[in-house]
This record gives structure tokens, sequence and C-alpha cells, in this order.
């Protein structure tokens, strides 16, 4: 096959222990899945289903980075959050089934244009802008699902050394295997998928020259700075 210019190279994230890289096909992310931030966003934290938005797979920056604020915004947050990676795709897997669909767990963050996404709830406009830009998906490394020990693992965000946002996976309102099944109804998931699965309560305002520090107990952290 022939291309009219050579295709950009496929995005990758780094995985624990190995030299291949993750290959990136979709990225999907969970809204309010945690009862505090969704108390915290003004909304109510009542079990209702999920709802999901979508990233572009190239938004996946890697854990040292650097990363140029971001244009057209006032006031940019950071949204730590567990981040699954699937190697097995499927459409209506049953929660019982899902977790066998998962490659590894990783610590990533959903950096959201908080005045772009206000503006487009207000007018009912989709939120791309807001949450879809140019590196708004920074990435730590995976780590294996047979390796990965998150039982009673808390999640947790320092910026510029102090604690912003902290929490425990246990908070979720929707689990991992009901959150990919209830994705793999709307989707068809394929291998390369990631899901961000939503945050903790203390999302805020960040800004050049910040240094965020992100974590789940048990996994690699995250290490990213606004310039």
């Amino acid at each position: 096959m022939s291309f009219v210019f050579p295709p950009p190279a496929p995005p990758g994230v780094a995985i624990v222990g190995r030299t291949e890289r993750f290959p990136v096909h979709r990225i999907y992310c969970v809204g309010r899945n945690y009862a505090a931030h969704a108390r915290e966003m003004g909304n109510d934290p009542e079990r209702e289903p999920p709802f999901f938005f979508t990233k572009p797979a190239d938004a996946v920056v890697p854990s040292g980075t650097q990363l140029p604020f971001p244009s057209r915004t006032g006031d940019l947050h950071h949204e730590i959050e567990l981040v699954v990676a699937i190697d097995t795709g499927g459409a209506n897997i049953g929660i019982s089934q899902a977790l066998s669909h998962v490659f590894g767990y990783a610590v990533g963050l959903d950096l959201t244009r908080r005045d772009l996404q206000a503006a487009a709830k207000d007018k009912g406009r989709p939120w791309d802008t807001a949450k879809g830009f140019d590196r708004s998906a920074p990435i730590g490394a995976i780590t294996p699902i047979k390796d990965a020990q998150l039982n009673g693992s808390k999640i947790w965000l320092k910026v510029n050394g102090q604690l912003r946002q902290q929490g425990a996976l246990s908070d979720m309102i929707w689990s991992v295997p009901e959150i990919i099944a209830e994705l793999s109804t709307l989707f068809e998931l394929c291998p390369g998928d990631l899901i961000f699965t939503g945050t903790p309560a203390g999302v805020a305002a960040i800004k050049p020259n910040d240094r965020l520090e992100g974590g789940v107990d048990g996994l690699e952290s995250l290490l990213v700075t606004l310039i």
C-alpha cells in the first residue's frame, strides 16, 4: 500500500520490564466516576450508567515530558486517573469476563481546558476542544496485569510537591469490570485501547512551570512539567 506522504508513527506507551511498547488504538475516558469529584463539579453522584468521551490516540505523552502549556485556555485542570490497557477486543463483554481483556494498568492525567468545557456545556456542545487537545493524555509505563497489585490501592497527585488529589480505587462508582462491560456495548473494543477510569476530588488549575507527580499504589508513577 502506498501513501501520498509517509504516515505518522503509531503512538505507543512504555511497558514496565519490556522493550516492546503498547500500541495505542483509541483512548476512552469515563466521566464522574468518583462521588466526591461529581459533587465538586456540581453533579449528583448517584450510580447512573457511566458516560464516556474520547481523546485522540496521539494525545499520549510519556512520563518525564515537558509539556507546552496549551493554547486558548486560562483554566487548565489536572485529573489523575487509573488507566486500563486492553489487549483482547470484543463487543458486549460480560462483567465476569472483562478482566481477561486487560493487558495491564498505568497512571494517567486527563488534562482539561475547564473554561472551554464550561462554555461547551452551557451551549450544549461537544467537549472535544476541552478534552481532546494535543498532549492532553500524559501516561506512565503500563504494568502488566499479572504484576499489578491494586487491592486497596490509593490514587494521588502532587503539584510542586503539594498533595492536590487523593482517593482510593475502591471509591470508584463503577469498577473496572463494569466499565469495560458497559463500554463494550457502545463500541467494539480493540487491542490497544486505553480507558481512563475517572478522577477523585481535588481537581484544580495548573500553570506554566508547575511540576505534576501522580501515582497509584503498585504502579509506576507519572511525572510531567508544564513549560
